[in-house]
């Protein structure tokens, strides 16, 4: 019978190379793939075997035979032909690399056997001297039963414990801001409530004097009533901020209602249906887009009341609030806006009735817009509104002929505008820092006796601080705002000088309150002292009376304390409003001699107190 082919190629010994030829660098391919498949199919060949390989983590082991590297025997049949194995038909260096392959595999498995017991052993180990650190500990508890069982609930309890109250406590403060996670919170002491968010001194020097009635901003609204919270935004200055914490973050009876894609709320008056609050949020840009002072005092009255007669109008108080900026930093930010292609053209600019010419506000570009303007054309162009912005919304520009610079000159223009604006941000109801988030806050719930639901967040990278500019263009920008700087010093010392008077009267009041309570308690318990202290006196007296009625009444000359006790409390309580009739009597009771005993004096102290604390009352 002759055997098949590739059997007698695979017996057939290896060709020779000719004389002359260059040697061969591979091995020739001894078997086709159709043949390497015929000999992999058979069941319970090793082909099959070395194909699949070991499962994944599962080696043969690392002490088994290697793979014989002999050359293949003569079979004379083709079963014998056939049942030889597939290493017998690879080349020499395949089988060397399947060899190889196999000996990786019994490594690896052999590292992550080592590796698990290690662990095992670790962790054994461990187990053992927690034991041991327990049952020294909770010894104690040995003599109740097994200490080894014990000791794995009490730190398997103890595990939970700790990995509950890490779930807390992300819950309850999450992120790094938290001062529970800090470890300076252990070791610094209290923070100090004068101390400024970018952690400069807040104890400064005042430039400015100012009065009583400036710093202390009391205002009595009324949300029930008439009265009216009308928001200045200004470009650029955190306004979007703080007019989502208008309507998303006060306490209030009647929350306003903010739907799930709507920028404008609903907030009504309780059991009205008329908003107090004239913002972007709350009405939109009802008087124009980014409206200034001019417009809005103009503006808000009409648009509040003008379905109403004039005659039916109500008497109501508006009370104006805005937010400031640092000038160079509002500068900087305007300009990456309009960058990115912000116009504002929808912005009015109405004054004295009517909007500005094109001669009298003339544009900056040409296009649609000024998206990509560099930094140097956007502080070229003269007729740039981004240059004393904070001033010009903030003035009555009324007094200087609206946007006619041809009225009077620049240097007049100028100081008028500042000063204006200066007494319009002093009589405002409130205004804000954006560099000062917590004390603007403070200030705002202190002046409209509002609280808010959540702190505000001191952010101290913004778009404007990503720039990065030179001393030279620095001082370029201080010079086109150099009526915004003088505002904004102004507007600072001003905001921190109301702010430390706030906490000063605070502070006063707390104090008072305090000392108000001790003597009021002091004087109830003086008063309860001396009416146990009567009704004993009363009781031995009806006691004396019964066995010796004449020797009671020698040593006792007041037969009833009791009625003294209390005409001394009637006067005092009749008499507390004339001080002048108090400081006489007691300049009469200093010329008595000292033998009228020890217990009038004490009742006249026990009446002070009394008069005081009925005064408080």
């Amino acid at each position: 019978m002759a055997l098949p082919a590739f059997a007698a190629r695979a017996l057939r010994p290896p060709l020779q190379p000719e004389q002359g030829a260059p040697a061969r660098t591979t091995c020739p391919r001894r078997h086709s793939r159709v043949e390497a498949e015929l000999a992999a199919s058979r069941p319970g060949s090793v082909a099959a075997s070395v194909r699949a390989g070991p499962p994944r983590g599962v080696s043969l082991g690392f002490n088994s035979p290697p793979l014989q590297d002999k050359p293949p025997k003569a079979f004379s049949s083709l079963a014998g032909a056939l049942r030889a194995p597939l290493f017998a038909l690879l080349p020499r260096g395949r089988r060397r690399r399947m060899h190889d392959l196999r000996r990786r595999w019994d490594l690896g498995s052999l590292c992550r056997a080592l590796l698990t017991r290690g662990l095992a052993a670790v962790g054994h180990s461990l187990k053992h001297v927690l034991s041991a650190i327990f049952s020294k500990i909770f010894g104690p508890l040995a003599s109740v039963g097994n200490m080894d069982e014990k000791s794995n609930k009490l730190l398997l309890a103890l595990v939970m414990l700790f990995l509950f109250a890490v779930i807390v406590l992300q819950y309850v403060c999450p992120g790094t801001e938290c001062q529970l996670l800090r470890l300076q919170a252990f070791s610094s002491p209290v923070p100090d409530p004068y101390r400024s968010e970018d952690e400069s001194s807040a104890r400064f020097v005042p430039r400015y004097n100012f009065s009583r009635s400036d710093l202390l901003r009391k205002v009595d609204f009324d949300i029930n009533g008439d009265d009216l919270i009308v928001f200045l935004h200004i470009q650029k200055t955190g306004g979007t901020t703080f007019g989502r914490h208008l309507v998303r973050n006060i306490q209030l009876e009647q929350p306003c209602e903010c739907r799930v894609g709507q920028k404008k709320c609903t907030c009504h008056r309780p059991g009205k249906r008329e908003t107090w609050l004239f913002s972007r949020f709350s009405t939109g840009w009802s008087c124009g887009l980014h409206a200034d002072w001019t417009e809005l005092t103009s503006c808000v009255p009409a648009v509040v009341d003008g379905k109403r007669d004039a005659r039916l109008r109500p008497s109501r108080n508006f009370h104006y609030i805005t937010i400031l900026r640092d000038p160079v930093s509002r500068y900087l930010s305007e300009w990456r806006h309009v960058q990115r292609g912000a116009t504002w053209k929808a912005s009015l600019h109405v004054c004295d009735g009517r909007p500005p010419t094109s001669e009298e506000l003339p544009s900056c570009y040409t296009g649609d817009d000024w998206s990509g303007c560099p930094l140097k054309e956007f502080m070229d162009c003269p007729y740039n509104l981004a240059n004393n912005r904070q001033v010009r919304m903030l003035s009555d520009l009324t007094l200087v002929g609206c946007y006619n610079l041809s009225v009077m000159p620049e240097k007049q223009r100028n100081k008028i505008l500042l000063e204006s604006a200066k007494s319009n941000l002093k009589h405002m109801a409130f205004f804000g820092l954006t560099e000062f988030q917590r004390k603007t806050q403070y200030l705002f719930e202190k002046t409209f006796n509002m609280n808010f639901i959540s702190p505000f967040i001191q952010y101290n990278t913004t778009r404007a601080s990503s720039v990065e500019i030179n001393e030279e263009v620095q001082k370029r920008i201080e010079g086109l705002n150099f009526l915004d700087m003088e505002l904004y010093s102004y507007a600072k010392d001003l905001f921190l000088q109301r702010y430390q008077f706030m906490r000063q009267k605070e502070h006063q009041d707390a104090r008072r309150k305090r000392q108000e309570q001790r003597k009021f308690l002091k004087g109830r318990l003086l008063q309860t002292h001396f009416q146990s202290q009567s009704q004993s006196q009363s009781q031995s007296q009806s006691q004396g009376q019964s066995q010796s009625p004449g020797q009671n009444l020698s040593q006792n000359p007041n037969p009833n304390p009791n009625q003294n006790l209390t005409q001394n409390l009637s006067q005092n309580l009749t008499q507390r409003s004339n001080p002048k009739l108090i400081q006489r009597e007691n300049r009469g009771s200093q010329k008595q001699g000292s033998g009228q005993g020890q217990s009038d004096n004490t009742s006249n102290g026990t009446n002070d107190y009394i008069g005081s604390v009925e005064t408080w009352r």
